[in-house]
């Protein structure tokens, strides 16, 4: 026998219920949240596109989605240790791209995907050199700007239930959306 639940009950649990199915989005929009708060620049914002774009190399070169979730801290610790080695951050994730194409290649995973993420890696990393090089607000909005253009990757993903778990599409849209205009609202207030 099961007790009936009071109307009023039930519905105080729906919004937890709506919150809890939108996980990877409050997820999104708390490392935003974070980025953010921890003063957002244009090198930290190239470095966050630059792994994104790494992580869904990885899962295709590997043909395996959950790779994806695998290289995010898996390329952040690269970075942090070829930053103590006196390495560049781009040019750590470059040498991981390249290797991550290699074994794509080795292993025979999907030619379209591979080179799709591929292909989405250099014009998204390419962006990104473009932003550090030239005068640091322009930089800024540019890799901005770049990193929603990362989100639309991200729907495409997200759409298709492609290459990377739907959940990691889904933070990379709150992510990269609301990093993106953050930075450039704060720009446009200062």
């Amino acid at each position: 026998m099961t007790r009936a639940v009071p109307e009023g009950r039930r519905r105080g649990r729906a919004p937890v219920r709506a919150l809890l199915r939108r996980w990877p989005t409050v997820v999104g929009l708390l490392a935003a949240l974070a980025a953010f708060l921890g003063g957002a620049d244009r090198t930290t914002l190239g470095i966050a596109v630059a792994i994104a774009a790494t992580c869904y190399l990885a899962a295709s070169a590997l043909e395996r989605p959950w790779a994806a979730w695998a290289a995010i801290p898996g390329c952040g610790l690269a970075v942090v240790v070829g930053r103590l080695l006196g390495a560049d951050p781009l040019t750590t994730l470059a040498v991981i791209a390249v290797a991550l194409v290699v074994v794509g290649l080795i292993t025979r995973a999907s030619r379209a995907a591979l080179s799709a993420e591929a292909t989405a890696l250099l014009a998204y990393g390419g962006l990104t050199v473009i932003a550090l090089a030239i005068a640091p607000t322009v930089g800024l909005v540019l890799v901005a700007v770049t990193l929603i253009a990362h989100a639309v990757w991200d729907v495409v993903h997200l759409r298709r239930r492609v290459v990377v778990p739907p959940s990691l599409a889904e933070i990379c849209i709150a992510l990269d959306v609301s990093l993106g205009l953050t930075v450039l609202l704060g720009l446009l207030l200062t």
